[in-house]
């Protein structure tokens, strides 16, 4: 079976190709800017890039798995696509309205290059919406919530899931019977607690804005903060959004959000990336406490992303001195395998997260 993983961004296309059983990557690569010509020609491109492996066109493949970032409340697992699912998601674009469209351009671009071709929605909110009311649920209105979905949603539903279900294994334990603390550590970060496989608390929120110390955004913060720069310094809703998104963060704090030049810098005596660092850590450090008085008791503290996976500095200073004495682990997150995995199961009628 031939399975093809898009991940349609507002400004990259990004593919991978699994074939066999059990499924394996056979080659990705990334459309690093949509052309003019939209994402049309992005996939014209791609099927260019395909065909030197054997694929002719798209409508060759035996089935097609979108990500998709936010499903809000209606998609609790992943979900073969028709026009009510392309109308539902685009119902969602106020939650995300710089991923979902650009999500929904994929979708439709491919359904036209392969219409005949099951196509498969995996949204990386899914995984979350198991969790309580008590830990999704902001102290807001009741309206918000039941009139414009203001609740907390989480991200990275797809990695939290994938690396949960590869702990579960080393550790040797069935998923029902694990309860995890989960790091997605990379320009985006998000912590999980994970009890039994299902997540009970997530650090992303309504948006990916809110928690950890991330690659250009703020995380947590006094939202009062927001009126105070509005009345006075003069700050309009646009400048707030492009400030905690893009302008805070590690980057905020020392001017770089890549990790190894923050490292590169410590070592020449850089006292703002020094505090960078540290100020990262430390919020990962509150997370990490507060999950395990969630889950009383934790199994592994599993460790992943571009950062969780690569960088032993990081990880030890998390780590050190922690009172817990709760196992570590490091495992390579695989989100396009886990796509793969859950579009198979799908086009199969099968059930999805809980057995990744």
């Amino acid at each position: 079976m031939r399975i093809l993983v898009l991940n349609a961004g507002s400004s990259s296309l990004k593919y991978k190709l699994f074939d066999g059983d059990p499924l394996r990557e056979r080659v990705g690569g990334v459309i690093e800017q949509i052309p003019s010509g939209g994402y049309a020609e992005a996939m014209v491109q791609m099927e260019g890039r395909l065909k030197t492996h054997g694929l002719a066109s798209l409508a060759e493949v035996d089935a097609i798995g979108h990500r998709v970032v936010h499903g809000g409340e209606r998609f609790v697992e992943s979900t073969r696509i028709d026009e009510e699912v392309i109308g539902a998601i685009a119902s969602l674009i106020p939650l995300a309205p710089l991923h979902n469209p650009a999500n929904l351009e994929g979708i439709r671009t491919a359904r036209a290059h392969a219409p005949g071709v099951p196509q498969v929605a995996v949204f990386d909110t899914a995984f979350h919406q198991q969790m309580p009311q008590k830990a999704y649920r902001y102290a807001l209105p009741k309206t918000l919530y039941a009139e414009a979905g203001v609740r907390r949603y989480g991200f990275h539903g797809t990695s939290h899931a994938y690396v949960a279900r590869q702990a579960a294994a080393e550790l040797g334990k069935a998923l029902s019977e694990t309860n995890l603390i989960t790091l997605h550590l990379g320009n985006g970060a998000s912590a999980c607690a994970i009890r039994g496989g299902v997540s009970v608390d997530t650090s992303m929120g309504m948006t990916p804005l809110e928690g950890l110390v991330m690659g250009t955004r703020s995380g947590d913060l006094d939202p009062a903060i927001l009126f105070y720069l509005a009345r006075e310094r003069g700050y309009t809703l646009e400048a707030l959004d492009r400030l905690l998104n893009r302008e805070s963060g590690l980057f905020g704090l020392c001017g770089e959000n890549d990790m190894r030049r923050i490292h590169a810098r410590i070592e020449e005596g850089d006292p703002d990336a020094a505090l960078a660092l540290e100020i990262f850590v430390y919020r990962i450090r509150k997370y990490i406490g507060a999950y395990v008085a969630v889950l009383g008791e934790v199994d592994a503290l599993v460790f992943t992303g571009g950062i969780g996976e690569n960088d032993a500095v990081v990880r030890e200073r998390i780590v050190a001195d922690l009172p817990f004495g709760i196992p570590v682990k490091v495992i390579s997150t695989d989100e396009e395998y886990a796509i793969a995995l859950e579009t198979f199961k799908r086009v199969h009628d099968q059930r999805g997260f809980d057995v990744l």
